[in-house]
């Protein structure tokens, strides 16, 4: 089964921050640099929010408040949801499931080390399936 920890190690170590008095403008515009769907709140070290396309979609836009004005703080998932380097792809895809949520910062005793993606997890899975079947195989043809 894949870790968590193997999967960062395959996968860019950028870590995409944002701080609470940021304002959500500041995060959309590093979310459409970077190319992705989510970016972490982070005050000093400590990790403290979680802000994606699925909240300012439904907090922002929805409500018409204003991306230029608004702070990040007022609008972050504060209960983040966050997986350690040990757990595997399966529990993460379980969890995300569950909690009908796409990223998963991952910490290690309690610091930040990096995030992971649907994507991630799906590219993983994928990975391991056509492994086991190109084992399959060479068991066959002996």
């Amino acid at each position: 089964m894949t870790t968590v920890a193997r999967i960062l190690e395959s996968k860019s170590r950028d870590i995409h921050i944002v701080r609470p008095e940021d304002t959500v403008a500041d995060a959309l515009q590093l979310m459409a640099d970077k190319n992705v769907g989510a970016v972490l709140v982070v005050e000093g070290d400590r990790l403290v929010g979680i802000f994606t396309e699925r909240h300012y979609a439904r907090n922002i836009f929805l409500k018409g408040r204003r991306s230029p004005t608004t702070l990040i703080g007022e609008v972050m998932e504060k209960n983040v949801i966050y997986v350690e380097p040990h757990q595997t792809a399966e529990a993460c895809m379980a969890l995300m499931t569950n909690k009908k949520i796409r990223h998963l910062p991952v910490l290690r005793d309690g610091r930040l080390v990096g995030i992971i993606s649907i994507g991630d997890l799906l590219k993983s899975v994928i990975a391991d399936g056509q492994f086991n079947i190109e084992q399959m195989v060479l068991y066959i043809r002996g």
